[in-house]
């Protein structure tokens, strides 16, 4: 009986390389990126227009890099197709 719980094995091919973690950026980080406040964040959060971020313990959250980077490029979409 083994007495390791909770480990889990990355199974990898031999030319494959482990993932790297995912950059998570805090709320500061979320507010320099995209230009609003925390009002608006939490906001369109609500609303289903901005991502979700996720929670790293009872008082801090924070947003996956690639949540972010898809939002602005959907944004950067819907302001090209206006011209």
């Amino acid at each position: 009986m083994s007495n390791r719980i909770g480990v889990q094995q990355v199974q990898t091919t031999p030319n494959e390389q482990p993932r790297k973690p995912e950059k998570l950026y805090r709320l500061n980080e979320v507010e320099s990126l995209t230009g609003l406040r925390k009002s608006s964040i939490y906001a369109g959060m609500k609303a289903g227009t901005f991502p979700h971020c996720i929670r790293l313990s009872t008082r801090a959250v924070a947003w996956r890099e690639s949540d972010i980077a898809t939002w602005q490029a959907q944004r950067q979409q819907a302001g090209a197709g206006r011209d």
